[in-house]
């Protein structure tokens, strides 16, 4: 995720961001990595948002977005949440294609299962609006 919305990241090998055909992260963490704010001393339940933070990149240009995440009851330390916030930031920006789905009854770990048909169903929308017709 992070790479397709720094477009920093991807210029760097002459890729254009733009030119992803879609991102699909599952149970995606949009605020800085709890890893960065570890070795910042900055508490594991203190979100932050900053350059490392997918959210911070938030833009009307970027590819097709799915974010998956598992249940907001059973997911881990608001990932659910993290995903709505950048869904909602998405659209407030002006990005048109970015799509939240919350799979009911499912941890961080085990909505893997069920979102793989859900990213092969995006993936093969997003292929056929690449062809000409």
């Amino acid at each position: 995720m992070m790479v397709a919305l720094n477009k920093q990241y991807l210029l760097r090998h002459a890729i254009n961001a733009d030119e992803i055909a879609g991102i699909i992260p599952f149970s995606g963490q949009t605020v800085t990595h709890f890893t960065a704010r570890k070795e910042r001393g900055v508490p594991e339940k203190q979100p932050e948002i900053d350059g490392l933070a997918p959210l911070f990149y938030v833009r009307p240009d970027a590819p097709p977005m799915l974010l998956i995440t598992g249940d907001k009851d059973l997911e881990m330390l608001g990932r659910y949440e993290e995903n709505a916030y950048l869904s909602r930031m998405m659209k407030v920006n002006g990005h048109t294609r970015t799509r939240l789905l919350e799979l009911q009854g499912f941890d961080h770990v085990g909505m893997a299962y069920p979102a793989f048909p859900l990213l092969l169903k995006e993936v093969g929308k997003w292929e056929n609006e690449k062809k000409p017709h």
